[in-house]
């Protein structure tokens, strides 16, 4: 829960930033500039990781060949169709417009997490989903706003739709060490999203400004934030990450409010309270109920501590990080019995 929110948190405050540069970088270009320095700062992170002895790449489990279809799903949708789609669509649809409709994400997420990815949903979530759907809505309403049903407005809901797509593909990758994935996933697009840029005749800003919009892009747009939601969707499942990611809008209000002179507009003091119980409903559920462990065999970051991890390591020490986490590949046993949890790793059952 606490890495969605840090997660909605950074991408919401990014928000008046990129208002910021989008008046000095064409729209196309800035994405590009967005998407490379998630994957350069991670790559340096790494790289200053190693050199310092870090152990994280000891304890996570390592990205393998038999992750490339995930990967290559997660690059085509999230950092390359929808980014493309959302910039083309964006001209020809007002800004009030595209605000309610960008809104579809979360509750696209969880249509698909339900319905394809079979993860168990019940009706405190769905109200919360609902909740916090009608509190951006009201955030971002515009009674005086021109609409109209047109390609553009299709265009952003098929965004949206790559962006859910992305989020649950990410869940098959979740119990893989996040920062490789998210720096590859930013390497790879912001590569094909510069070239596309080139494509278009879009022009290069300077260096100072291109450096301030890849930090951008480290922290809020694609870097931290994607690993951030990664870690995420390991401890609660996708449809709850995508829902808590839904708040991202307020905290851009909020920022906003300390970079821009306007005051906070009316619709926010509504939507607030509203997006409040969404986000109470979230944090506050409990599930619990007899359930069945199948026999697997997979690897991912655990310690012995959490009821499901009590296998013996057959004559080898893997290496542990300072809270007693490791990783390897190991066996679980068919288990059945009872405790509360959320559709983790471990909790992906249905619930028919």
């Amino acid at each position: 829960m606490f890495y969605a929110l840090l997660a909605a948190a950074l991408f919401g405050s990014s928000a008046p930033a990129a208002k910021i540069l989008l008046t000095e970088i064409a729209p196309v270009t800035l994405a590009a500039l967005f998407y490379l320095g998630s994957g350069a700062g991670l790559l340096l992170y790494m790289w200053f990781e190693r050199l310092s002895g870090g152990d994280r790449h000891a304890v996570e489990a390592a990205v393998t060949r038999s992750d490339l279809p995930n990967l290559i799903g997660i690059i085509l949708f999230g950092g390359i169709l929808a980014p493309m789609i959302l910039m083309v669509s964006l001209q020809y649809t007002p800004s009030a417009t595209a605000s309610l409709l960008l809104n579809f994400e979360p509750v696209a997420t969880t249509i698909l997490a339900v319905l394809f990815f079979h993860e168990a949903v019940g009706r405190r979530i769905y109200t919360a989903l609902g909740l916090i759907a009608v509190s951006c809505i009201i955030l971002s309403y515009d009674p005086s706003a021109t609409w109209g049903f047109s390609i553009a407005a299709l265009g952003i809901l098929l965004t949206c739709t790559c962006w859910a797509l992305d989020n649950n593909i990410s869940r098959n990758v979740a119990a893989k060490d996040p920062i490789p994935i998210v720096t590859i996933k930013g390497a790879i697009a912001g590569v094909v999203m510069a070239f596309i840029a080139f494509g278009l005749g879009e022009a290069m800003p300077s260096p100072s400004i291109a450096v301030i919009a890849m930090v951008v892009g480290f922290f809020g747009y694609g870097g931290v934030t994607s690993v951030l939601f990664l870690w995420a969707l390991r401890g609660i499942g996708t449809a709850r990450t995508g829902a808590i990611l839904a708040v991202s809008p307020f905290f851009g209000v909020f920022i906003s409010l300390f970079v821009f002179p306007d005051p906070l507009p009316p619709a926010f003091y509504i939507a607030l309270p509203v997006m409040g119980v969404g986000a109470y409903l979230l944090m506050t559920e409990h599930h619990s109920h007899m359930h069945t462990h199948p026999a697997v065999f997979h690897e991912h970051r655990h310690d012995h501590d959490d009821m499901h991890h009590s296998h013996e390591h057959m004559g080898f020490e893997p290496p542990l990080s300072s809270s007693g986490e490791h990783s390897h590949p190991h066996q679980h046993e068919e288990l059945t019995h009872e405790h509360p949890h959320k559709p983790d790793l471990h909790h992906r059952h249905s619930h028919e």
